[in-house]
């Protein structure tokens, strides 16, 4: 059994409100409305019914707006009901029964967006993951050469030890908008996978299978519509219909599918730093990796009580978790990894032990290039204008350059 009582010592939830509150910003959330949601919470335990109440909240407004025809902004209500759903299943909640509840909300609270705001989407499930497929929507930046061929370079996007497919919205919405598809993966023991299959070192297998779903399933898309997206959000509320209502301005489906499987890349964040760089050191598919905040290696014993409940939780038990860890190094990764673009971006302010050092991996990989903000903290949501334009250029830019 994990242990869990540090959840309600003393001072223990005002120090997490306030190491979350960059991380909750980074993923879309008003920081007014964070803190006017975390003020009344004083012990850890609260934590996941405060969130989820924030988010029965967005989510009533959606309906109310969606009643009115209000897509746009029904639409915006879901994806925040999605954030803090997800929000809500951060910590090793005691009650698996509410942490599994409160995933499968977000997750349906996304569908629900994407329906109205972006019926192209797709979700894609199978053996060890979940994801959400999104393609590059008019008027957005879509490069002329993609716009003819209708096919697009895709990111996979790899959450890490608690996130999931509903956290990272910045990324994602700033590769859609240069014209990349994004592919956000829950894998095994995260998101709506948490209390399924196990987080552990097989988990490239299940991005790879991901991957395959999504290249099958974009290969059946039609090509980008020419109208804007008035056209797309023409279906109303009712936004079930909402592809087949655009399906009749489409192109037919380019030859191969919208994604050109030639350029593929793989974006990790926090954990998902090393994940996505075991993905693409192993499958031939990927051409590129970016890594943000990710490990370069990981002290079982040096981490917070946190980190270790949570792995605990998703690894499926503390033994499990602990041999993840102490396999977890991506120096052993570097020569499969060498050759290929990769990124890194990193905080000059994040204390979590074992975070990637520029000097330990660029050792590894002289030509890692790397993107460093002095005052960023983890996952940079106190640095946001710093690093993820850049971070969103270099991926389109790379992709485009491995075409």
């Amino acid at each position: 059994m994990t242990e869990l009582s540090f959840l309600a010592a003393p001072g223990m939830s005002a120090g997490f409100i306030a190491e979350t509150r960059p991380r909750a910003h980074g993923a879309g959330i008003d920081p007014y409305e964070y803190d006017r949601v975390t003020a009344p919470i004083d012990s850890l335990l609260q934590w996941p019914d405060a969130c989820r109440a924030a988010a029965l909240d967005h989510r009533a407004r959606a309906e109310r707006a969606a009643e009115r025809g209000r897509v746009r902004t029904a639409g915006q209500h879901y994806r925040l009901a999605a954030r803090w759903f997800h929000l809500a299943a951060l910590l090793p909640d005691p009650d698996r029964e509410r942490a599994a509840a409160v995933a499968a909300e977000a997750d349906r609270s996304m569908g629900a967006a994407l329906a109205l705001l972006e019926p192209r989407a797709r979700r894609i499930a199978g053996e060890g993951y979940a994801g959400w497929l999104r393609l590059p929507q008019p008027p957005d930046a879509v490069r002329a050469s993609d716009a003819a061929s209708g096919r697009f370079p895709l990111v996979v996007l790899v959450p890490g030890m608690d996130s999931s497919k509903e956290e990272f919205h910045g990324p994602a919405d700033a590769l859609l908008a240069r014209g990349v598809a994004v592919l956000a993966v829950d894998g095994p023991g995260q998101g709506v996978l948490a209390t399924g299959p196990a987080l552990g070192p097989d988990h490239r297998h299940a991005i790879g299978r991901a991957l395959d779903h999504a290249l099958a399933v974009a290969a059946e898309l039609p090509a980008m519509p020419s109208a804007g997206p008035s056209t797309m959000l023409s279906a109303g509320p009712g936004a079930g219909a909402g592809a087949e209502a655009v399906g009749a301005a489409e192109a037919v489906v380019p030859a191969g599918g919208v994604i050109d499987p030639g350029r593929i890349a793989v974006l990790g964040l926090s954990l998902g730093g090393y994940l996505a760089a075991a993905v693409a050191a192993h499958d031939p598919r990927v051409r590129a990796a970016a890594l943000v905040s990710g490990p370069y290696r990981l002290d079982w014993d040096g981490v917070v009580p946190f980190v270790t409940a949570t792995l605990a939780r998703r690894c499926g038990d503390a033994s499990a978790a602990r041999a993840f860890v102490e396999q977890l190094d991506l120096a052993a990764l570097a020569p499969r990894l060498r050759g290929l673009p990769v990124l890194l971006v990193e905080g000059g302010a994040d204390r979590i032990p074992g975070v990637t050092n520029a000097d330990a991996l660029t050792a590894d990989l002289p030509d890692v290039e790397l993107l460093h903000v002095p005052y960023g903290n983890h996952l940079l949501g106190n640095a946001l204008p710093d690093w993820l334009p850049d971070l969103a250029d270099w991926l389109a830019e790379t992709l485009e350059a491995r075409a």
